[in-house]
């Protein structure tokens, strides 16, 4: 064996022990966290017991918490501060008696979390089971009040891998109402139930599509080129508002047509779908001539580039105002094209949060 050979070999085999070294690490940190959310849940359980002894009471001693973070403390060294003791509690709180008294109003019974605590999770491998994301995750979802939005933002965090960085901005720009309102009841049900599905074109579509992170001035004067640079610069942000699936494929995209050359402001592909999907920018108002170019863009992505396996081509106007009695009237029934404002602030999650109820309160009465 020559000197390349053995430099060959040993670079092989150190890529495939480096390898093995950065998943047992993975492992480990995957552990370590799984075991440490799994002991705050244990510690609340406790905490709830001894403070309740079977009865819901309202008062707690904040001494008791105290005298047992300073004990703690003195055994385990630093970690064990009242208020990571109160955020136990509050935890347990949430997650397991909450979800209990959820059962009781749905099968009527009446009987003490004593006396129903084997419905709960209590064992080590069920806690471990049913908690997958890190405390600072948890500490987050602890402030949601609607278990359904909860359960949503807990899902998706686990399935699409959310940084805490993104789990903030995706309750802070209310993604769960924004997606609510853009479907009926039943698919409103499943989002708590499964998360995001994405099985059709309407799947991708907020209401509305929150752009805060461009930096982007909502009462400033700026041009469609201006916003594209922008959505550009924050790529990674804004794949991450469109949701699930979506690769980025190219901008100013040209085609050239009749001798004459058209050019897509942003052209996306996605993998769910298995479509294409292409946005045009309006910074104003929308016009039918706008509804008019973009059916004109999707019918030359459908004829002249799409693969016969591939989906039928969406077409997105992503406008700053828009008349829904307009887009109507333009566009047929059956169109894969949508018109969605976006907006350049985060919304007010009260106001979402009404328009929700109000909405789910019409269905009902019909």
């Amino acid at each position: 064996m020559d000197a390349n050979q053995q430099i060959e070999r040993t670079n092989t085999l150190f890529e495939r022990v480096s390898s093995l070294i950065e998943q047992s690490r993975q492992y480990v940190t995957k552990a370590v966290n799984t075991a440490m959310v799994a002991t705050y849940f244990g510690i609340g359980r406790y905490i709830i017991e001894d403070e309740q002894e079977g009865q819901y009471r309202a008062a707690y001693g904040q001494g008791v918490l105290k005298e047992l973070s300073q004990k703690l403390t003195e055994r385990f060294g630093k970690g064990w501060s009242v208020e990571t003791l109160t955020k136990c509690r509050k935890f347990y709180n949430v997650y397991a008696i909450s979800s209990n008294k959820q059962t009781k109003l749905s099968t009527g019974s009446n009987s003490s979390p004593a006396e129903t605590k084997s419905d709960l999770v209590t064992s080590g491998d069920e806690i471990q089971n049913k908690f997958v994301l890190p405390w600072t995750h948890y500490l987050i979802l602890m402030r949601i009040d609607n278990p359904e939005e909860r359960r949503f933002y807990e899902i998706e965090a686990a399935k699409q891998t959310w940084s805490k960085r993104q789990l903030q901005r995706q309750v802070a720009s209310s993604l769960y109402e924004r997606l609510a309102l853009s479907r009926n009841k039943d698919e409103v049900m499943r989002l708590a139930q499964e998360g995001q599905s994405v099985e059709k074109p309407a799947d991708i579509i907020k209401n509305p599509l929150t752009l805060e992170f461009l930096g982007l001035k909502p009462d400033s004067s700026y041009s469609e080129s201006k916003l594209e640079s922008a959505i550009i610069d924050k790529m990674q942000d804004f794949l991450l508002e469109m949701g699930k699936g979506f690769l980025f494929e190219a901008r100013q995209k040209r085609f050239t047509f009749d001798e004459d050359n058209f050019f897509v402001d942003l052209v996306f592909y996605n993998r769910l779908l298995q479509c294409y999907v292409l946005i045009d920018l309006k910074v104003e108002k929308l016009t039918h001539q706008d509804l008019g170019q973009m059916q004109m863009y999707v019918n030359y992505f459908d004829r002249y580039v799409r693969q016969e396996w591939e989906k039928p081509t969406i077409g997105i106007l992503l406008c700053k105002s828009k008349s829904d009695a307009l887009v109507e009237l333009t566009l047929p029934q059956d169109t894969n094209i949508y018109a969605q404002q976006y907006a350049l602030c985060l919304p007010d999650k009260q106001l979402l949060q009404s328009k929700l109820q109000e909405w789910l309160d019409e269905l009902e009465e019909r």
